[in-house]
């Protein structure tokens, strides 16, 4: 059983330009989706405590996050690039969490495949930087990022498919691609993942 589904568009080259001018200011920017992707993982374990078959998982997705952000953190130390002084919320997350549903159980859903998604995206940027970028160390660097997204986007719908109907995982998570094509398409284009 396939654990995703493709994403319904594309980044665009001018998101990829973009990153490829700014590149500092990317890897800010990616360090803080690490660290971000830590919490909400443990976030995950402290919000659905009783789902325990997901909660091993979890933790070690959050722990990988927060290695991910030590690693990004490195790099960022070796070039001289500061962590910035105040994280900004990021809009692309934000209008994908504003579709969640209300009631407990649909938000649960909802919050474990709009996580798919977010990854999902991550890998593709992921893979486009490192197929991209001149530098061989930062290209196997973000290979490996690609990689690790790529799992992380299906351990999410595993676990929602764990809780619920298989129609209605893929129904929903249909209708997050659909909308998350429309959100990236509105977005200001800058050196950001999202």
């Amino acid at each position: 059983m396939k654990l995703s589904m493709d994403l319904a568009s594309a980044s665009s080259p001018a998101w990829l330009e973009a990153v490829l001018a700014d590149f500092d200011s990317f890897l800010q920017d990616h360090a803080n989706c690490e660290r971000k992707a830590s919490s909400m993982a443990m976030h995950f374990v402290a919000k659905y405590p009783d789902r325990e078959q997901m909660i091993p998982e979890l933790i070690e997705t959050a722990i990988e996050e927060l290695e991910h952000f030590q690693q990004v953190y490195q790099i960022m130390s070796d070039r001289g690039i500061p962590l910035p002084h105040r994280i900004g919320p990021d809009p692309y997350v934000g209008q994908l969490m504003d579709l969640c549903r209300t009631t407990p159980q649909d938000r649960f859903m909802d919050r474990l495949l709009v996580a798919s998604v977010v990854e999902t995206r991550g890998a593709e940027r992921f893979r486009l930087i490192a197929e991209n970028l001149d530098d061989e160390e930062l290209q196997k660097f973000y290979k490996m990022f690609w990689t690790s997204e790529a799992k992380h986007g299906h351990i999410f719908v595993k676990f929602a498919l764990w809780y619920f109907e298989e129609k209605e995982v893929y129904d929903r998570l249909g209708f997050f691609i659909e909308k998350e094509a429309e959100i990236l398409a509105g977005l200001e284009i800058r050196s950001a993942l999202h």
